[in-house]
């Protein structure tokens, strides 16, 4: 039966997650949203304090961390900057196809690597006209005797232009849909492999996305996660296990709305007293703080299913949806409480609703 308590030490995890997003990413969170830079600095910091790929098997070095805890860590960044929080997390996305499909050659190499260095990877699954259609995916991948020749174009790409490695998505036959599809992990090194442009988003400014694109790329059956067609089968499982970090990132930006807009409440004043004594701001907030409630109850149950062998796509879907609209819809109002001041860059209320 799903049960919500956390342990003593995912509590401790919270704290240091808690205290390094106060620390370490709420001071710069204007700056690198201002600039779109790479926040590389506080990368290597977290990497540093063990805040980065927690969910990478102890037997690799790593945390061995449950989707529950990866997702608690996720929360509390995301508290500080959903855009660097998200770079974060995508590590642990482009990880999880070879968690699920690697071969432990593969699984000691890539994800091995992430534990050795603070490097980066991607996950290249959508395509200029193919995002939630996975199975309308045009990349190709053809046999050409022991090799595979890869061609095509990814785009939205998280951390694409800093990525060591990526994990991808290509097909034999784009009439096969579904049971075409293969998956396959490259070095961003290798020939043939290269990134585009780095977009220039309205929110999220501190993730790096970009297009991926392989031009005559040749991989060894070293290169390929599992067996030809078993790739859709692989990225369905991957978005289960990933969605509930993105709903503990809209459950992060939800509780930095609820928390900002308390304490100008409570600040600032009309009519001879604080706003936070007028009710139509008091259910604005209150809603919040509903909302923060009933999302983290979402992923945390999403999360404790990926831990428990569950597979029930909808929970996480759920999660993901629902926390999403609530974070746009919680980010709106906070921009309401503040008023005027709620439109400049003065205060982090329009990069909350922007990152939303």
């Amino acid at each position: 039966m799903f049960d919500p308590t956390l342990t003593d030490e995912q509590e401790a995890l919270i704290q240091t997650a808690r205290r390094f997003a106060a620390e370490k990413i709420v001071p710069v969170a204007a700056k690198y949203d201002e600039t779109g830079e790479w926040p590389a600095d506080v990368f290597r910091e977290a990497w540093e304090v063990g805040l980065m790929n927690v969910e990478i098997p102890e037997s690799l070095g790593g945390l061995g961390l449950s989707t529950v805890g990866g997702s608690l860590v996720t929360e509390e960044l995301a508290y500080g900057c959903s855009g660097i929080a998200t770079s974060i997390m995508a590590n642990h996305l482009a990880s999880l196809p070879l968690m699920i499909a690697g071969t432990d050659a593969q699984k000691e190499r890539y994800l091995g690597s992430l534990i050795a260095d603070p490097i980066f990877a991607s996950y290249a699954c959508s395509e200029p006209e193919a995002g939630s259609d996975v199975a309308g995916m045009q990349t190709r991948i053809v046999q050409d005797g022991d090799d595979w020749i890869l061609n095509g174009q990814k785009r939205w790409i998280t951390n694409a232009s800093h990525a060591s490695w990526y994990t991808g998505f290509a097909t034999t036959d784009p009439s096969l849909r579904h049971k075409g599809i293969t998956a396959f992990v490259v070095p961003k090194d290798h020939p043939g492999v290269s990134s585009g442009k780095k977009e220039d988003k309205l929110g999220q400014r501190a993730s790096d996305t970009a297009d991926v694109i392989f031009e005559d790329v040749r991989l060894s059956a070293d290169n390929l996660l599992g067996e030809p067609g078993q790739g859709f089968a692989i990225a369905m499982e991957t978005f289960d296990k990933s969605r509930p970090m993105i709903a503990a990132i809209c459950s992060g930006i939800i509780r930095r709305c609820a928390e900002e807009s308390r304490a100008y409440a409570l600040e600032r004043k009309t009519f001879g007293v604080p706003i936070a004594q007028h009710q139509a701001v008091q259910f604005m907030i209150a809603e919040m703080v509903m909302a923060e409630e009933a999302v983290k109850l979402l992923w945390l149950k999403a999360a404790w299913e990926v831990d428990n062998g569950i597979k029930r796509t909808s929970t996480s879907a759920i999660a993901k949806a629902y926390g999403a609209d609530l974070a746009m819809k919680c980010a709106t109002d906070a921009v309401q409480v503040f008023g005027g001041y709620g439109y400049t860059k003065e205060y982090p209320v329009e990069k909350l609703m922007r990152d939303a």
